[in-house]
């Protein structure tokens, strides 16, 4: 069948092992970024088997209706990025894996990368070292500091081992049921929002992107913020209210961001006032960017474009199709 992967960035997807389960298959990769139609409707106007890199393409209604020979999209994890409604409308299927249980390491490992360089200024002084400069401003460490943890999931949950692996008192918000399962962890959790983001010296968002979370931090939430503390965010940009961030860092609560997510993706705006702070450490979305992370992934994917091959689609998203 002839397969189409987009956006592989660095043409990393064919070096993988699990690459070899496409063997058979007509496979091209992409290795820009695409968002316009016209262009996306060239490239895929003979892919019958369409394989997506988590949400880096948006993939909707005025797409899907201009690719007549589309009969699978093979991912993994949320998928805000797709109308399913007019894929199952055109009875094109979509699977899935949400990989329950399973945390992305790398995204944990890099939320704790962006902490420490950002509480010990690693950036600035590398950036500083490289100008001739000696050591340009004191760190702090974690020790007995406050790692609020915002969304208590896998990823959530994760992050907050490590930061009792660092010594630190570990202060959970969350729903509900989150809560619950954090306190039969053994962490503590705030009474209210408010004193969360009032008590945390390390904040770390760790939520979905759904209706409900869009939004749910606000100016008056960072406001809260103590003036040396610092806000991480390696999900999702519009968990923050538009514009409160860069407000709000301008105001000096909090002190410090590190933030791995952008309103608009790729980012490259060289003018982004994020990139321009120098209270500010920013990564490009490589929260789940690593080889081992790729291998985990695309070996799932891979292995729903078989299932379909074979007639036995699993993961499945939108079963309405099937049922036709």
């Amino acid at each position: 069948m002839n397969v189409t992967i987009l956006d592989d960035y660095f043409d990393t997807i064919r070096t993988l092992p699990s690459f070899q389960k496409l063997t058979g298959h007509s496979v091209r990769i992409w290795n820009d970024h695409v968002q316009d139609i016209d262009q996306l409707a060239e490239r895929l106007k003979d892919t019958e088997i369409l394989i997506l890199i988590r949400e880096r393409t948006q993939i909707r209604g005025p797409l899907l209706e201009r690719l007549p020979k589309l009969k699978l999209i093979s991912q993994r994890s949320v998928y805000p990025h797709i109308d399913v409604d007019a894929c199952t409308r055109l009875g094109i299927l979509l699977s899935s894996d949400q990989h329950p249980g399973t945390p992305s390491y790398a995204a944990a490992e890099l939320t704790w990368g962006l902490i420490l360089a950002a509480i010990r200024q690693i950036p600035q002084q590398m950036h500083a070292l490289k100008a001739g400069k000696w050591q340009i401003g004191v760190g702090a460490t974690l020790r007995d500091k406050t790692l609020g943890i915002y969304g208590y999931g896998r990823i959530g949950s994760t992050v907050a081992g490590y930061g009792k692996a660092f010594g630190m008192e570990v202060l959970v918000w969350a729903r509900e049921t989150s809560l619950v399962r954090a306190k039969a962890d053994g962490y503590s959790t705030a009474n209210s929002k408010k004193e969360f983001f009032e008590t945390s010296d390390i904040l770390s968002l760790h939520m979905r992107l759904v209706s409900a979370t869009r939004n749910i931090v606000t100016a008056a939430d960072l406001a809260c913020m103590k003036p040396d503390a610092l806000l991480v965010n390696t999900s999702r940009a519009p968990l923050i209210e538009a514009g409160a961030l860069v407000n709000a860092l301008r105001a000096g609560r909090p002190g410090m961001a590190a933030v791995d997510v952008f309103e608009e993706e790729p980012m490259r705006d060289t003018n982004n006032p994020l990139l321009n702070m120098e209270n500010v450490v920013c990564t490009p979305h490589i929260g789940y960017v690593s080889r081992d992370e790729y291998e985990i992934q695309f070996s799932d994917i891979f292995d729903q474009v078989r299932a379909y091959v074979a007639g036995n689609p699993i993961n499945v998203i939108n079963p309405e199709v099937l049922e036709r």
